[in-house]
């Protein structure tokens, strides 16, 4: 299997990645035939995948654009994924030049390919990083100068805390980053979950845990909301992916009742 020429050397193109089977459900063109198959088998078991994928893209360039418009100005977007229109430094620096961006994955296409794309942008970059790792990863941010943890951070969780299983307890991930940040920081997360259809949800966690090797954790309501704790949710709290605030009819790729992700926004005080 030859490697294309936009892949980091040692990739295993053998295994299939979250972040390049994101892309591949989103359209995208960075992504292998083996990221391509396990979308495939997931739209055999729940065909309407590639709306979901669209209404969390969709709920992400919200969030960003609220949080500008809430006086953020510095980012810090953990488990990134792999570039796509919209990205947070596009829509947060058309609203205000001075925002700064960083990426944060441990896919090595998408570091590779996120610095790519913001090569002469010194307001925005990428690195690698594992959030359950969150003190290396803090550190890390440090290093590179962009983003200061003494000033109010919206720290962006978009689709990955699903990726970690329950015994690497995600709510404390989340709780150490707020932690590190002051008050005046945000928090938005996404999170799958299997409140709404259960019987998919453990169709696709299934499907993913044996095909793609990909371990995928459908959560309840209830704990994904723990993953708020100490954080104040902002209206309307924590909804299906496309009830958050939506600009228009294009927000709403799901409809009510059907969505397999929950999302909210929430602020330190």
């Amino acid at each position: 299997m030859q490697r294309p020429g936009w892949a980091p050397d040692g990739v295993d193109m053998g295994r299939a990645s979250p972040a390049r089977m994101y892309d591949a459900l989103l359209g995208g063109s960075h992504n292998f035939e083996i990221d391509r198959q396990a979308v495939e088998a997931g739209k055999q078991l729940v065909p309407d995948l590639p709306q979901l994928a669209l209404s969390n893209r969709a709920f992400l360039r919200r969030a960003a654009r609220f949080l500008v418009e809430s006086g953020v100005k510095q980012f810090l977007d953990i488990g990134s994924g792999i570039p796509t229109a919209g990205n947070v430094h596009e829509v947060a620096q058309e609203l205000d030049p001075a925002c700064r961006v960083l990426y944060v994955d441990i896919d090595p296409v998408a570091v590779a390919h996120s610095r790519a794309i913001l090569a002469g942008n010194e307001r925005a970059s990428a690195i690698s990083a594992d959030l359950r790792k969150p003190s290396e990863l803090l550190a890390a941010v440090r290093d590179t100068g962009l983003i200061d943890l003494d000033a109010p951070v919206g720290v962006l969780l978009i689709a990955v805390l699903h990726l970690l299983t329950d015994e690497e307890r995600p709510a404390d991930k989340v709780a150490e980053l707020r932690d590190a940040v002051p008050a005046g920081s945000y928090v938005a997360i996404s999170h799958l979950t299997s409140a709404l259809r259960p019987d998919d949800a453990a169709q696709l966690g299934l499907s993913a845990a044996k095909r793609s090797r990909v371990g995928i954790h459908f959560r309840t309501r209830e704990m994904i909301g723990a993953m708020f704790d100490g954080w104040d949710l902002v209206a309307p709290g924590l909804v299906e992916l496309p009830m958050w605030r939506p600009e228009s009819e294009r927000d709403q790729y799901g409809a009510p009742g059907r969505s397999l992700g929950l999302a909210g926004v929430a602020h330190k005080i």
